[in-house]
């Protein structure tokens, strides 16, 4: 089926709530989105468009909206997925990193065993702001020995220059605010 969904129609349906979770905030709600029947699969086709030629080997979601994209888009991309969650909800060896976020502070984990040395990674999340959660992640799968090759976001918040904390520079979004 053809993607019938470009950049400004898929931010027609990103629902703003200003001051939340605290004052000074606008959250960029994806809910309407996913909502919308073929919404969510067009979002990740064009996540994924920018490394359909690529080497990357495994997609790496964070909790929890990179796990609605993440599967989807490694399909796409004839690539392994694997998680990065929040604090104890991995089996087994796990790696974590601590991060700050623009309304406060959380920890990422991934099982150590879930990438290896030579794997090429692409992280994929739902919202890009301050870059804390990203940075977090790039540095769990470094932790695993493997290799962050870019990252993939539906928003970019711009104003918060959060590309400028990640240490990946290929970093595409589909829609900037």
């Amino acid at each position: 089926m053809r993607n019938q969904y470009d950049p400004e129609s898929l931010r027609e349906l990103v629902a703003d709530f200003p001051d939340f979770p605290k004052p000074g905030v606008v959250f960029r709600d994806i809910s309407p989105l996913l909502n919308k029947p073929g919404a969510l699969a067009g979002a990740a086709e064009l996540m994924a468009k920018p490394f359909l030629d690529s080497s990357v080997t495994h997609v790496a979601g964070i909790e929890s909206r990179g796990f609605l994209f993440g599967p989807l888009i490694a399909e796409q991309l004839n690539a392994g997925f694997c998680l990065i969650r929040k604090p104890e909800k991995l089996p087994g060896t796990t790696h974590a990193q601590n991060y700050g976020l623009e309304y406060g502070s959380d920890r990422l984990e991934i099982q150590s065993k879930a990438l290896s040395r030579g794997d090429r990674v692409l992280i994929v999340d739902d919202v890009l702001a301050t870059g804390g959660t990203l940075s977090a992640a790039e540095q769990l799968i470094h932790k695993t020995g493997a290799d962050v090759v870019a990252a993939a976001v539906l928003i970019e918040i711009d104003f918060l220059a959060g590309r400028q904390q990640v240490g990946v520079r290929d970093v595409a979004a589909v829609i900037h605010y």
